[in-house]
């Protein structure tokens, strides 16, 4: 059997691929899970890099592709679990000790954001699977609303396996072109970033606003 290494002959050793590479070369099918549980749990370990390259491992023999979907999928829900944990010890109280610290925000927007994930939890955990940098992030709020353990496993496997499943069967399909995918994903991430990030600044610009006008009223009062 091919080792990954060797099949990553012509591409760069060093970093995040040399350091998947090598773990698939060593453990195979389980040092791909691996690598994807620890990418869920270190958000900054780029499953683009990861998940394409178990692929392109595969169609070069070193794995089956079974096995690389298989141990992937499973590195995601172990990942996933690990976090919904941390989100059930954090637990509500300590959340909202924490909100209650935070400048801009209000307890009531804490509460909307609890009533709206008990009312879509179910297509956030799954969905949220499937969307770069949000990946890894909605299972804590999960771990904090006590969703049912089965649902969760069960939202988090499906939304999983499609994730992955693109991903490494692009790397399967692209070959030693592998790396492409990094790039079309990397430019879908940048483009959520940018949204998320123009939304925190709506959010705090309305908070100023409105603060500023509920501060001019109450000094207009006689």
């Amino acid at each position: 059997m091919q080792s990954a290494l060797l099949a990553l002959s012509d591409q760069p050793e060093g970093g995040i691929a040399g350091w998947a590479a090598g773990l698939v070369d060593t453990m195979g099918g389980p040092g791909a899970g691996l690598a994807i549980a620890l990418e869920n749990l270190f958000p900054p370990l780029p499953s683009e890099v990861i998940l394409p390259l178990t692929g392109f491992a595969a169609g070069q023999g070193v794995l089956s592709l079974t096995s690389a979907l298989f141990w992937t999928t499973l590195g995601s829900v172990v990942g996933a679990v690990a976090l919904y944990w941390i989100g059930a010890l954090l637990g509500r109280d300590r959340m909202y000790a924490i909100w209650d610290r935070l400048p801009l925000v209000k307890t009531a927007d804490l509460e909307k954001t609890e009533a709206w994930f008990a009312k879509h939890g179910t297509k956030a955990v799954l969905l949220g699977r499937m969307v770069p940098i949000f990946r890894s992030l909605i299972s804590v709020p999960a771990g904090v609303e006590r969703m049912r353990m089965p649902v969760f496993v069960a939202l988090t496997t499906v939304g999983s396996l499609f994730w992955n499943s693109v991903l490494v069967l692009a790397g399967y399909w692209l070959g030693d072109q592998w790396d492409l995918v990094e790039s079309y994903v990397g430019v879908i991430s940048k483009a959520v970033l940018v949204i998320v990030l123009v939304a925190i600044a709506v959010f705090i610009v309305l908070r100023l606003t409105r603060g500023r006008s509920q501060s001019g009223a109450q000094h207009r009062k006689p």
